[in-house]
């Protein structure tokens, strides 16, 4: 999240969360949301640089994607982990 700042990344990382839980059907607070969202603003740099799709500029709805695609995968990971077995 280079250029936004800490309120840009605090902001960014909230929104971020918010996105991929309503993208992946959960109920969190705005606590958990935040910490979603900037756990997503580091793993979304890494799997899209290794994919080569990282933008070329980068800015608030830029860190904005790049953090929620990152957050939804550990959404979707941590899911993989935690998930119970059916009765």
């Amino acid at each position: 999240m280079v250029g936004v700042g800490l309120l840009g990344a605090i902001v960014v990382g909230i929104l971020a969360g918010f996105i991929a839980e309503q993208l992946m059907g959960g109920e969190h607070g705005l606590l958990t949301n935040l910490v979603v969202g900037l756990i997503g603003a580091l793993i979304g740099p890494v799997i899209l640089g290794a994919l080569g799709l990282m933008p070329a500029q980068g800015g608030f709805l830029a860190s904005l994607a790049i953090s929620t695609v990152g957050a939804i995968i550990f959404l979707f990971v941590l899911r993989l982990f935690t998930r119970r077995p059916a009765l």
